[in-house]
This record gives structure tokens, sequence and C-alpha cells, in this order.
């Protein structure tokens, strides 16, 4: 299961940089956030969490408290990661304005750092 999400998340990331590359900004926050999202659930997946219900705050919650801030598998850079990353997302889908170049790289990065961390601890 845990590969699963970690796969759908580099799928993700692929279709965040293509939007990016295609001056998609939207697009690009929009697929990057979920990109690290569904790595951060291969992550407790991987810890051994049973999650039933993939609700944003408490895959947030827990991969920051759990895994960065007590077991210190993930560097603490990344412990505000999803929660920054998500408001960006919002502002991409929710709001009438629009997300920047210069935003829409600072999250593609983001994502791609978590995902290489992530797939470092959990791949073979």
């Amino acid at each position: 299961m845990k590969e699963d999400f970690l796969n759908k998340a580099k799928e993700n990331l692929k279709i965040a940089q293509l939007s990016f590359e295609h001056d998609c900004y939207n697009a690009c926050a929009n697929r990057a956030y979920f990109a690290a999202f569904q790595a951060a659930i291969a992550a407790l997946i991987n810890s051994g969490m049973k999650i039933g219900n993939f609700d944003h705050k408490l895959v947030q919650a827990e991969f920051s408290e759990k895994l960065i801030k007590r077991q210190k598998i993930y560097p603490a850079e990344l412990k505000s990661c999803l929660m920054k990353m998500q408001l960006l997302r919002n502002k991409a889908d929710y709001e009438h304005s629009h997300v920047s170049k210069n935003d829409a790289c600072k999250q593609l990065r983001r994502s791609t750092e978590m995902l290489r961390s992530i797939g470092k601890e959990i791949e073979p």
C-alpha cells in the first residue's frame, strides 16, 4: 500500500513539473501539494500507522509530530512543509488570485524534497 501512494506521489510530481514548464502555475501548486501529501501518507503507512481517512490535517499533524518530532526520521525542515504547501494549493484552487511563477517554483522544490526524503526511507 505504501508503494501505491509513493507511486501516486511520483506521478503527481511529474504532472506538477510539466504544469510548471507550460506556465500553468495554479495546476503546478495543486499537483505538487498532492504529491507531497501522498508521499506523507506513504511514510505514515511505512511507519506502521493505519490510516482509514486521509484527512489533510490528520496526515499533516501525524507526519510532523510522529515522524519528524518524535522519531526524527525526516529532517526538521519538512515539519511545516505540508501546511505551507496546502495554503498555496488553496490559493490556486479557491481564490480569485493566481499563483506566481516564483511561488509555484518554491512549491515544486518543497514537493521534490519531500519525495526525495521519503523515497530514501521507504524504497529499497
